[in-house]
Parts: C-alpha cells; structure tokens; sequence
C-alpha cells in the first residue's frame, strides 16, 4: 500500500524533513498510544485522496470571471492591505475578509463532499410573502454566487465543507490555508478575463468537477515584474 510504503521510507531516512509525515512521526514518538501507525496512515490518505483544492480553485476562477466586480474588488482589498512590493502571504489570510467570503460561498458551492442532510424550517414561517409549514426544507437562492452571505461576523461559522466533530476532515486547515494562499496569489500576479462575452457554464459533471474547463485569458501585473526584477 502506498500509506505503508511512504511511513516505512520515512523511518528509513537518518534526517529527518519538513514534510507533513515527518511531523506525523514526531507526534507519534511524544504521543505514541494516540498517533498510532494506523492513525498516521489514515490521515496520510486522507490527505492524498480526499485533497480537493485544485478543484476548489478551478471553481472559484470560473465564478469570478463571471463576476468581475467581485474579481476586482478583491485585488484592490489584496493591494491596499498588502500592498505592491511583496506577494502574499500565509499570514495575511485574516487580514483579507473579502477573499475569505470568496473562498466560504465556493466551500458552499462546491464542497468537498455534499453529505450534509438540507435544513427545514422549526416552525410555520413566512418568507418573501410566501407561507411556508412546519418541515418545509428552505434555501434562499442555493445556486447564486453572493458573497454577502459571509459578509456578517461569524456567519462562516456555521459553513461545515469538511464536517464537523471527531468525523471532521483532518485536512481542514491545511486545505483552507493553502486555498487562500493560491487564490489570493492568482488575484494578486494577475488580471483575469472571460475569453469572450458569454458567461462561462458553470455546471457539474458527474464527478463534482466543472463541465467547462477552466479557459481564461491572464495578464501578469505589474507585482510580477517588480517582484522578479528584484529577485533576479
């Protein structure tokens, strides 16, 4: 198995790396009745197999090149708080909300794993001069890209992408983290268009992935010039 074969060549190594089994395997040796060889090989697959973010980007490009206000909107929040002399980085996350509504509403679209039972409604209620009974499954306007859903303090808390409790993915973290670190960095190095006027077709196809390959047309900015010049 390919959990077996990566542990095992791990161990073999007389120095140790910088890898995520490499810390896997010094948690084992602090925690040895906990991070058992059965537990780190979970998370190892877990890790390979359940990994979305390269789905989750594509996703999120192709919403934003059919929305291009919000495009806009969040290379001016990325500029103004990060500026034009550095690219982004892993700890500028929490200072960029506006990105983070992005990357909450495409977790909604597009999770991972679309498991979670719909909610219904506890009681009688009224919504947009409609009556609706008691149990009467809700969802205001499910298939709309609107980031205003996230905009309020606190309401990504109750986005569950990757579930919650003991059953919750271990990869969450990483995943959200290097999500932002991407899509952060595609907005920040470029300017992105639709390749032509219409809207671009954002249907499934039978494996959760876009029927519609991500096709766009990109321009570096001007970040990207400074940057390399300095570096080189």
């Amino acid at each position: 198995m390919i959990d077996d074969f990566l542990v095992d060549e791990k161990r073999a190594q007389k120095e140790k790396g910088n890898t995520m089994i490499d810390h896997l395997l010094s948690l084992q040796e602090t925690q040895p009745d906990y991070y058992t060889d059965v537990i780190v090989k979970g998370l190892i697959v877990v890790m390979i197999f359940a990994g979305n973010v390269t789905r989750t980007l594509e996703w999120a490009m192709l919403n934003l090149l059919n929305h291009p206000e919000v495009l806009k909107k969040a290379r001016i929040e990325i500029d103004t708080n990060i500026g034009l002399d550095r690219l982004i980085d892993e700890q500028d996350a929490k200072s960029l909300p506006y990105l983070q509504c992005i990357i909450s509403e495409i977790f909604r679209l597009y999770p991972a794993a679309p498991l979670l039972a719909p909610h219904r409604a506890t009681d009688d209620c009224i919504v947009g001069g409609y009556d609706f009974p008691l149990g009467t499954t809700l969802i205001v306007n499910p298939e709309k890209f609107k980031l205003e859903r996230f905009e309020k303090k606190g309401e990504e808390q109750k986005l569950m992408p990757f579930g919650m409790g003991r059953r919750a993915c271990p990869g969450s973290g990483l995943a959200q983290r290097v999500v932002s670190l991407a899509l952060g960095s595609m907005i920040q190095c470029f300017e992105w268009e639709r390749l032509g006027e219409e809207y671009v077709d954002l249907s499934e196809a039978t494996t959760m992935r876009p029927t519609t390959p991500l096709l766009a047309m990109c321009r570096a900015c001007p970040i990207v010039h400074k940057i390399f010049n300095t570096s080189f």
